[in-house]
């Protein structure tokens, strides 16, 4: 049967076009929501599976620190191999070990499958992205899909603690990894029939030398800042580790200048304005994770809310994300990205100096306007980070510039969960009661303070050149 109704030339492909960005967008939501969700499930899996502070570190750090270690071969890998194809492997991958980690028996199962969960996931962001900007050929059309694709980044990240919170509290901590089941089937399928396969023209060749010593350097990092009040921060393992982390970026320093198309790809560290967006993404999101790793304990384990109540508590920063975010792209354009980054500082500074002094208050009208304007600040930072970076590039490095700008984020998170995480592992007895608490909590939020303010300062003296440049 077939319709004669007159069409126009460009509908089927723009429906098209439509229900691949949904696809992209729907894979990329659920990858970042995976990020902040399990946060919220982290007593619940502790209660559930008997494990320590340093296992919830590790269920949420393993995540990121297997991003960030892989976006950019995974970029790479579906510049050579095909991008649909790759984002069908992180789909499939990303489905399986989810239900995996809803299965483990043991923190230590769980933290291999987060391992392989992440494998996945670090298949679906850069390659969506890459995916959209191959479909959307035309200028115009292809500006608006990557801001749509940009705001379903930080709605996922934002839109995690409360979803988490939810399913925790109605069906049990296993249902944050169900959750991702579906979708990633659904999407799966779809991909088959409408997303189209591309490759570059040019793939960049494999530097597996440099992604071993990216993964070594970011490994044994994490590793003895979350292991150091455990082990004993002068204990063989941690020390080992420390140095252990500090040759493998003496090693990648040497061995990336002479690789002629290393992993990371040092000369583009000459530009200030780069430099500066990566640098305040790792400490702007190393508050945030270290943020929502603190309020989670601290909401839970000494407020006693339920894993919903924690999640609706976290809500005024998830809302205050999801309209800040948009908002700092529009002033991007009119003001430049050096006001949103300062701006967006600037607020995430006075949240965290403020919460400081109240988290522990006996009301909660205070807590939660300090989690929206915390939420507000990181908001507004989200989408500068990637514009500064990519502007402070030539036209062709683009794509290599929003990569390290997504890589730095998740490095962030890692090293924000490690960070606050030993800070109350460092207080025997730290989760028994709101006293005990208080000390490492106030030095949680003094550290959050601390990174909130090394962005703001880095931010300022990064954009004068692209200021600079302007007046000239």
């Amino acid at each position: 049967m077939s319709i004669s109704a007159p069409v126009a030339p460009s509908t089927p492909k723009t429906a098209r076009q439509a229900v691949i960005l949904a696809v992209c967008c729907a894979a990329v939501v659920m990858a970042n929501v995976d990020t902040t969700a399990v946060n919220v499930a982290l007593p619940a899996i502790g209660r559930s599976l008997g494990g320590s502070l340093a296992g919830a570190q590790w269920v949420v750090a393993a995540y990121t620190l297997t991003l960030a270690c892989l976006l950019t071969f995974s970029g790479s890998l579906a510049d050579r191999i095909g991008r649909r194809t790759v984002f069908q492997i992180g789909l499939s991958l990303f489905a399986v070990s989810s239900l995996a980690c809803s299965l483990a028996p043991s923190v230590g199962w769980l933290i291999g499958f987060r391992v392989l969960q992440a494998v996945g996931g670090s298949m679906l962001n850069p390659v969506a992205m890459a995916i959209i900007t191959s479909v959307f050929t035309e200028p115009g059309r292809r500006v608006r899909a990557i801001g749509i694709w940009g705001s379903s980044v930080g709605i996922g990240m934002a839109a995690g603690p409360v979803v988490g919170g939810l399913l925790v509290e109605t069906v049990g901590w296993e249902a944050v990894f169900w959750i991702n089941v579906p979708i990633a089937m659904a999407a799966l399928a779809l991909t088959f029939l409408v997303v189209p396969q591309s490759r570059a023209e040019r793939p960049r060749a494999f530097d597996p030398v440099g992604q071993l010593l990216v993964i070594g350097l970011l490994g044994l990092l994490v590793f003895a800042i979350i292991e150091g009040p455990h082990r004993g921060w002068l204990a063989p393992e941690t020390l080992g580790s420390f140095a252990g982390s500090a040759l493998c970026l003496a090693v990648l320093l040497w061995h990336a200048p002479r690789h002629p198309q290393p992993l990371i790809e040092l000369r583009v560290f000459r530009s200030a304005p780069f430099t500066g967006a990566f640098v305040i993404a790792i400490f702007g999101f190393a508050a945030m994770g270290g943020f929502l790793f603190l309020n989670t304990f601290y909401l839970q384990e000494i407020r006693h809310d339920s894993p919903l109540t924690a999640g609706l508590a976290l809500l005024p920063m998830a809302a205050a994300m999801f309209v800040f975010g948009p908002m700092s792209g529009r002033l991007v354009a009119e003001r430049g990205a050096r006001s949103a980054l300062t701006a967006g500082a600037i607020v995430a500074t006075a949240a965290a100096a403020v919460l400081t002094v109240t988290f522990d208050g006996s009301g909660k009208l205070l807590l939660l306007l300090g989690y929206g304007l915390f939420g507000a600040g990181i908001g507004l930072l989200y989408t500068p980070i990637t514009a500064t970076a990519v502007a402070g590039l030539p036209p062709a490095q683009a794509g290599v510039a929003a990569s390290l700008a997504t890589t730095s984020r998740q490095v962030g998170q890692s090293l924000g969960v490690a960070l606050i995480g030993s800070l109350i592992a460092s207080h025997p007895g730290a989760l028994a009661s709101a006293a005990s608490f208080r000390t490492p909590a106030h030095l949680g939020w003094l550290t959050i303070t601390a990174l909130c303010v090394a962005a703001l300062v880095v931010a300022r003296i990064s954009t004068t050149t692209i200021v600079i440049h302007r007046r000239r």
